[in-house]
């Protein structure tokens, strides 16, 4: 599958005629659908790049305040969305850090056809380099509040556009390395917002070996993503901010969620950034699971061969579990 590669175009003039080509059915009857004009501004963002001309695909990108430059996501529809009528389940997929990774990466990787004929919307924004899905405790690049951006403006704009569950069990949240640990960051933190959390090799234990991942997190966002600024404060760490996102400080805050984890167990041994990262992954899930385990917290954990990359077949089987977890279209 080509992956959705938007371009730079100007709002278009006349939406009803866009609006009429996207609702068109079989036979070309004019089905009834909210024309592309409808997705408009709230909570913050401003559109100021859109493409709407796939009937699965649509793209987005906002001016905000949160954020020093315009994120962009992409808003993958069911099959039948337009002309269905229905209210869908939505599941919040994101991407890992470093170059190469933003709102576009599961589409490269093949989400339309992980998807197809699935009754659930997908919402895949950007979220840095290396966002860490936080608020920063200090940038020289402008803001970068990932966190607010997500969960305060992102989640209400998608649930005022498009016909979503807006609760508890109308909502997932996913991701995969840096993006794993947003997910559960973000399920932890924000209780009500989210009843499926699924990390794919996403750490989940920001202190182990001497905080390690803090480490990484304030290293790699001062590289490329703050201007020698961090996520968590250095030399010394903001410890109250490193408790409320650390996965395993959090544990409670995953009872009655569906919590789905995978972690590979043989990184390339000639590939360094594969093996700290899948042998650091490896060893706060398990961490993790074990905390769960004590406290009562039923979760599915998957440990295949391999190391730091996605896997297309648990992908699969995570997006059908998070369809039979959350409210039906």
């Amino acid at each position: 599958m080509t992956p959705h590669r938007p371009t730079r175009r100007s709002i278009l003039k006349s939406a009803g005629g866009v609006s009429a080509a996207l609702a068109l059915g079989a036979g070309g009857v004019l089905a009834a659908a909210p024309s592309a004009a409808a997705v408009g501004n709230a909570a913050g963002l401003t559109i100021v790049d859109r493409n709407e001309a796939d009937p699965r695909m649509w793209y987005y990108r906002f001016r905000t305040a949160e954020i020093g430059w315009d994120p962009g996501v992409n808003v993958l529809l069911p099959d039948g969305y337009h002309q269905s009528g229905r209210r869908y389940p939505v599941l919040y997929l994101f991407h890992g850090g470093g170059d190469g990774q933003d709102f576009i990466t599961f589409d490269r990787e093949g989400i339309r056809a992980w998807t197809a004929g699935k009754p659930i919307i997908v919402v895949m924004p950007d979220g840095g380099k290396a966002g860490w899905y936080s608020n920063p405790v200090s940038t020289n690049v402008g803001p970068r509040n990932w966190e607010n951006f997500h969960i305060h403006q992102l989640l209400p704009w998608v649930d005022a556009n498009f016909r979503t569950y807006a609760e508890y069990d109308g909502r997932a949240v996913s991701g995969f390395s840096m993006g794993g640990f947003g997910a559960l960051k973000y399920a932890a933190k924000y209780y009500g917002h989210f009843a499926s959390v699924s990390a794919h090799s996403g750490p989940a234990s920001l202190r182990r070996d001497f905080g390690l991942v803090t480490h990484w997190a304030n290293a790699s966002s001062a590289a490329v993503e703050l201007g020698g600024g961090t996520v968590y404060g250095a030399p010394l760490w903001d410890e109250a901010r490193v408790s409320a996102d650390n996965p395993v400080q959090r544990i409670e805050s995953y009872r009655n969620k569906r919590v789905f984890l995978v972690a590979g167990t043989s990184p390339d041994p000639v590939n360094w950034f594969d093996t700290v990262n899948e042998t650091q992954v490896l060893a706060g899930q398990r961490e993790f699971r074990g905390l769960l385990g004590r406290a009562g917290i039923p979760h599915e954990w998957n440990e295949p061969a391999g190391g730091h990359f996605i896997r297309h077949d648990m992908m699969r089987r995570d997006i059908d579990g998070i369809i039979a977890r959350l409210r039906k279209a």
